[in-house]
C-alpha cells in the first residue's frame, strides 16, 4: 500500500509568524469588535465577548502595552466608566493579521 506524500511546510519566508499578541482569542476579539465600533465600554466588551472582569482586563491591559487600543476612564455621576478605542497602529496590526490569515487560507486551497 502507497503511502501518500507529506508536504513540507512552506518556507518561514512565505509564512511569517502571526502576531501573536492579536492571535489569541479574546484579544482577536477586542480588537475586531474596536475596529466596527467607534468605541466600547468595559461592560459592552464584557458582555459581547462573554468573559470574565478579569480575563478582559489583563487581555485589555497587553493590548493597551502594545498601543493597539487606547483607554479612557472617567465618570458618569458617582459610577466609573470605562471606554476602548482602537488606535491606529491597532488597526493596521489587524489589517496585517488578517491580510496574514487570508494568506493562509489561500495557500491551502491551492495546495
Amino acid at each position: 500500500m502507497a503511502k501518500a506524500a507529506v508536504r513540507p511546510a512552506p518556507p518561514s519566508s512565505y509564512a511569517p509568524e502571526l502576531d501573536r499578541l492579536i492571535h489569541e482569542r479574546l484579544r482577536l476579539g477586542i480588537v475586531s469588535a474596536l475596529a466596527v465600533n467607534e468605541a466600547l465600554s468595559f461592560a459592552d466588551l464584557k458582555k459581547l465577548l462573554n468573559t470574565s472582569d478579569g480575563n478582559l482586563s489583563v487581555h485589555a491591559r497587553k493590548l493597551e502595552e502594545a498601543e493597539y487600543i487606547a483607554c479612557t476612564k472617567t465618570f458618569e455621576g458617582r459610577l466609573p466608566r470605562t471606554e476602548y478605542r482602537l488606535t491606529a497602529a491597532g488597526r493596521r496590526a489587524l489589517e496585517r493579521y488578517l491580510e496574514h490569515m487570508e494568506a493562509l487560507i489561500r495557500a491551502t486551497r491551492e495546495a
